[in-house]
Parts: structure tokens; sequence; C-alpha cells
């Protein structure tokens, strides 16, 4: 497989369940997929551009209203193309945290600069973990509907099990940086 573009295969994934526009795609990863994959309009609407023009996602006009509204949905070819990528091994998965970033460096900023990251880090996790408790009981409870829930789950729940860890980290690094004052 040639190299891909993730947000080629993201954009495929999200297609391949339901037909979208550019707007719905990114209203989506700012929701379902925020906890662990992200993009920017100006990355989504190329990407749409190139993968109608590659044959892997076709477009439509679905205007409402006299407003203009494109609808992609993902092609024959497109599903090819994202159980090609789905067969293929990780290459990395990143942890990038600017809370941890600011974190190893701390020594300069100090203790308290330091706990005033963790608290702003733990209100953060604390604001979504609710989201992500309701999302597994709404798939929880709707599982035999379609057999992608099941691998939605899966997400949900890895995001529950990193947060209450996250959770549990913000406690102990919040102690270790007290005891020193």
């Amino acid at each position: 497989m040639a190299v891909e573009k993730k947000i080629d295969c993201v954009i495929l994934g999200l297609l391949s369940h339901e037909d979208l526009t550019g707007y719905e795609i990114k209203k989506r990863m700012d929701t379902s997929l925020k906890y662990f994959w992200g993009a920017s309009y100006g990355s989504i609407y190329p990407a749409l551009a190139e993968l109608v023009e590659r044959g892997l996602a076709k477009k439509r006009d679905g205007a409402e209203n006299k407003r203009s509204k494109i609808i992609y949905s993902i092609t024959g070819a497109g599903r090819s193309y994202l159980k090609e990528w789905l067969q293929v091994p990780v290459e990395r998965d990143e942890l990038r945290y600017e809370t941890l970033l600011k974190l190893f460096f701390g020594n300069e900023g100090g203790p308290s600069q330091a706990v005033f990251h963790i608290d702003a880090f733990q209100e953060k996790i604390e604001r979504e973990l609710p989201y992500l408790l309701g999302a597994e009981d709404k798939l929880k409870n709707c599982m035999e509907l379609d057999d992608t829930h099941k691998y939605y789950l899966l997400t949900v729940e890895f995001g529950i099990k990193t947060y209450h860890a996250y959770l549990e980290w913000c406690k102990e690094a919040r102690t270790l940086l007290e005891e020193g004052k």
C-alpha cells in the first residue's frame, strides 16, 4: 500500500458508516473521535477533494432551501482501500500532551505552576469523562442494532479506563509536588 495519509483513512472510515458533509465529518472528529484523533477543516476539505479525484469517495449535491450542501459517500474502491489500510500494522501510537511537556520542564516554573497545569488537566478530564460514560451506556444498549457499535464501544472503554488512570495520576502528581513545599 502506498504511503497513505491518515486523514484519508479517517474520512473513509466515517463515510463507511454513513454519507456525510465536510461539516458533519468535522463534527464527528470533534466529538466521537476527539479523544484519540483530530483534524482541521483545512485538512478535511483538501482530503475530500483528493479522495473524490482518486475515486475513493464521490460527492453529490444535497442542497436544501437554496443552500449549497455537498454530501460525500464512500465508493467500492474507497471501501477496498479502507479495508486494505486496516490490515496494515500500526506505524506508531503517539501520546502528545502539552500538560506533560510543561511538567517535563516544570523545574523552571516551580511546583505551584506545575500544580496549576495538573489541576487544569484534571478539570478537563472530569468535564469529558461523563460524555464517555454516556456513550458507553448508549452503545451497550444498542449493540444488537449494528456490529459497528462493538468497535465503537472498544474505543470508548479504552477512553474511560485511560481517563480514570489520568485522574489517579493527577492526584498522585499533586501529592508528590505538594510534599516538597
